[in-house]
């Protein structure tokens, strides 16, 4: 599917772009703590990015699986909920932001599996 190529494209494009402004642009305005932070938000959304063109060629070889449809949705959810709420919660210091981040992380789960049950059923 060309949409999870163009996301996965996106993704990266963005995961590498918020990697460099905190590198350089967050550089001495957040804490240690919540430079690692940032960067493990760059981290998993880069990991996802790769999780997406995956997807994509999945989906390619696999025309029909809804599967495949899915795990890419949840992938592109969880880079949302996760990543998003750490950028988030580094920046703005709000603390319950954190609540959402485990959503994201099962989203991940989540769509690594349905990946998996689609190479098993195809």
């Amino acid at each position: 599917m060309r949409m999870f190529l163009f996301l996965g494209a996106i993704n990266g494009f963005l995961a590498v772009a918020l990697g460099a402004f905190g590198a350089h642009g967050l550089e001495g305005k957040l804490t240690e703590r919540m430079m690692d932070v940032w960067e493990k938000a760059v981290d998993y959304q880069m990991f996802h990015s790769v999780g997406l063109f995956v997807t994509a060629f999945a989906a390619n070889l696999w025309r029909d699986s809804k599967l495949v449809k899915w795990a890419g949705i949840m992938m592109l959810i969880g880079i949302i909920l996760f990543s998003g709420s750490l950028y988030a919660l580094s920046t703005s210091g709000i603390t319950v932001l954190g609540f959402i981040t485990p959503f994201g992380g099962v989203s991940f789960l989540v769509g690594w599996a349905l990946l998996g049950l689609a190479a098993l059923r195809n």
